[in-house]
């Protein structure tokens, strides 16, 4: 069991002061509604790389807008923990700082895009004994986090099989998150490769081996080794037809047939569970298994997927 101490820890029975980070759609929709209502926590003021955006943001919740570097600092030094919801690359030196300020950290997949700047937030939080979690929704997602939790006891998992498709550019979705110049940059294997991951790896253990190819648009496909000598298929695509969209995850070994139960949860309940869980690892100093070194894991198999495939042929 690793443990942590609770350096920034709000004292028991006090709700815990978060900071946000962050005032586009995913914060708008998910982090500060319900930090603002989380029993456990306050929201303790948001920064944004728009200072406009973050006053608009911080008003609706009835909290403090931070702006500039200065801000970003001043936040860091009110709040107990900070919740990301940036762009990863730019999520991973921020976090680093928050940590070394002394704050706990909720940040959102993937932790950075490159094993550098991954590890610079593991090392941060490490050195100042702070706690993390990783908002990998499906592990706080109440039809969901049960369900893994079953599929690693069993064991005797033979293979499983992934399939993570999403619509973002298809015509007439609207989907907000599709203007994110990271998500267009990256594809679906740095956006959707972390959720199944996420699933995968605590079922089948940690990946050995990484072959990846690519598909049409940005779909990419890998094949897994895992510890326990079980492969793994994944699919992964942001820019698949809408009629194609959906997600499946299916284990298959000596016990039958598992497939992941359909409506795990709004996101709302499972980043407010993301939210008890750096509460009690803070206070407890028992690490989360998803939190900053996980996150570090998935970004290197990532890396490694993307280093196989090589450069996008014109």
């Amino acid at each position: 069991m690793t443990t942590t101490t609770t350096s920034g820890s709000a004292a028991p029975g006090t709700p815990m002061r978060v900071g946000l980070v962050g005032a586009g759609p995913w914060a708008r929709m998910t982090h500060a509604p319900v930090l603002a209502a989380h029993p456990g926590a306050v929201l303790g003021g948001v920064w944004g790389r728009r200072p406009e955006a973050a006053q608009e943001l911080a008003a609706a919740h009835g909290t403090d807008a931070y702006t500039d570097e200065a801000g970003l600092d001043a936040l860091f030094a009110a709040s107990d923990a900070v919740a990301f919801a940036v762009p990863p690359d730019i999520q991973a030196p921020l976090a680093a700082r928050a940590a070394a300020a002394g704050c706990h950290l909720l940040l959102d997949k993937p932790v950075a895009t490159t094993v550098a700047g991954a590890r610079e937030v593991a090392d941060a939080a490490a050195r100042a004994k702070v706690a993390s979690v990783v908002f990998c929704t499906l592990r706080f997602a109440a039809g969901t986090a049960d369900w893994i939790a079953e599929q690693a006891a069993a064991g005797g998992w033979f293979t499983a099989r992934a399939q993570w498709l999403a619509a973002l550019y298809a015509p007439g979705t609207g989907n907000p998150f599709a203007a994110s110049p990271w998500r267009r940059e990256k594809g679906g294997l740095w956006d959707c490769g972390p959720h199944a991951l996420s699933v995968l790896i605590p079922v089948l253990g940690d990946v050995t081996d990484v072959v990846a190819a690519r598909g049409p648009a940005d779909a990419t496909h890998l094949l897994l080794r895992h510890t326990s000598g079980a492969s793994s298929t994944l699919t992964l695509a942001l820019d698949a037809p809408s009629a194609a969209a959906g997600t499946e995850v299916e284990f298959r070994g000596e016990h039958g047939i598992s497939a992941l139960p359909e409506g795990g949860g709004d996101a709302g309940s499972a980043f407010a569970a993301a939210v008890d869980a750096l509460i009690t690892a803070a206070r407890t100093g028992v690490a989360h298994p998803c939190d900053v070194r996980f996150g570090l894991r998935l970004t290197e198999v990532l890396a490694q997927a993307e280093a196989e495939l090589g450069p996008v042929r014109a």
